[in-house]
């Protein structure tokens, strides 16, 4: 029998008459399993996609609800909560249910990436928004093959090229909070980064050295160095930085989660912000508005991302077709009490008269991360 033939209710024994497997076979695949060949596989997804098979669960599902699954690593971070403000507002808005789903949480082994793709559809989700999730590429190709609307935001992992992705001016804002470091006199500028595999660590990075660079400042690779977006990598970092010869006078940290752990080990170290050295972050959450001085740091819109990812989902379940498939808004600096000029500020430029920073910097323009310069090496 042809599935152009099918009768009502398609069944797995029709699908593998098909496309010439056993039942169980067809199984594997609709369950997700993983010990199917590759060429099988796509057989089966191909015919199971032709003919609109639908598996008991997805059966039962409220074919009327619209669902997207928010994915982060933790939910411990400001910035993850700022990010999660913005979908839920959107999504009350658009009339969709979100469910949270937190990587960091998950006491059982990972589903494999065929696996966890599947039991999205059989559960019925619209959609899924990845929040810096470290998803590898074999988990994202599945949800595509599936067809399953899918952004990212900061991935922590380089996502395929054809994903849809939304984030801020990365390069730009780490540009902007070099250049305010420069202009207060700074030049030993130290760089504290999220992972070296996450591309908005290395656009700030590269936005950073861009700016030194301008100066004729060479970038000194023990300035540099990667870790988590975590509290613990700045107190380790910063306690790294402090122990050189020739230690820093100012910290630039990737993120305002590496910043609180700056602050913390400066005042364990008895080291003041921002008589002793001065600090920028990066994200702008409520943490720099709160701390121990106020943290000047780089904000990114992180409501108006997670808004702006839902809607990414909104347009991929519509239809529409989306020419772009990288949103990217802009940065500005919002300057606190967490910098000042070096107390060797004597070859510092001098400021004209009653001049003084600006309490909160233009808008950066984004630029591409590619055109910045490559890192001469690595921490």
């Amino acid at each position: 029998m042809s599935l152009n033939e099918r009768p009502s209710k398609l069944t797995l024994s029709a699908v593998a008459q098909e496309v010439g497997v056993s039942v169980p076979t067809v199984s594997k695949v609709v369950n997700g399993r993983e010990d199917v060949a590759q060429g099988t596989r796509a057989r089966v997804l191909a015919a199971l996609q032709r003919t609109g098979y639908k598996s008991p669960l997805q059966r039962k599902a409220n074919p009327v609800q619209r669902t997207v699954e928010a994915v982060f690593d933790s939910l411990n971070s400001a910035y993850n909560m700022e990010v999660l403000k913005g979908i839920m507002e959107q999504a009350n808005v658009s009339d969709m249910e979100v469910i949270l789903s937190v990587t960091g949480l998950q006491a059982a082994p990972p589903l494999g990436p065929e696996e966890r793709a599947q039991r999205m559809v059989d559960e019925g989700r619209s959609g899924m928004i990845v929040v810096t999730s470290a998803f590898g590429t074999a988990h994202l190709e599945a949800f595509q093959r599936r067809q399953i609307p899918i952004v990212v935001i900061d991935p922590l992992n380089p996502p395929p090229a054809d994903l849809f992705s939304v984030g801020a001016s990365n390069w730009a804002g780490g540009k902007v909070a070099a250049t305010h470091l420069l202009e207060l006199g700074h030049r030993r500028i130290a760089y504290i980064g999220g992972p070296a595999t996450a591309e908005c660590s290395q656009a700030r990075l590269h936005g950073y050295m861009a700016a030194l660079m301008a100066e004729g400042i060479t970038v000194e690779h023990e300035y540099v160095s990667a870790g988590q977006f975590r509290p613990e990598n700045g107190a380790a970092a910063f306690k790294a930085l402090v122990a050189l010869e020739d230690p820093p006078t100012a910290v630039f940290a990737g993120s305002d989660s590496i910043a609180m752990g700056v602050l913390a080990e400066a005042r364990r170290q008895g080291i003041r912000i921002p008589e002793d050295m001065s600090l920028v972050g990066f994200d702008g959450t409520y943490q720099a508005e709160e701390s121990t001085p106020p943290l000047t740091s780089v904000s990114q819109p992180l409501q108006e991302i997670g808004r702006s990812a839902l809607n990414f989902i909104l347009r991929q379940m519509q239809g529409e077709d989306i020419d772009s498939r990288r949103v990217e808004l802009a940065t500005h600096l919002v300057v606190r009490e967490s910098t000042a000029p070096p107390r060797d500020s004597a070859s510092a430029p001098a400021r004209e008269a009653g001049s003084a920073p600006a309490r909160e910097s233009a808008s950066a323009p984004a630029q591409e991360s590619a055109s910045a310069p490559k890192p001469a090496s690595r921490a």
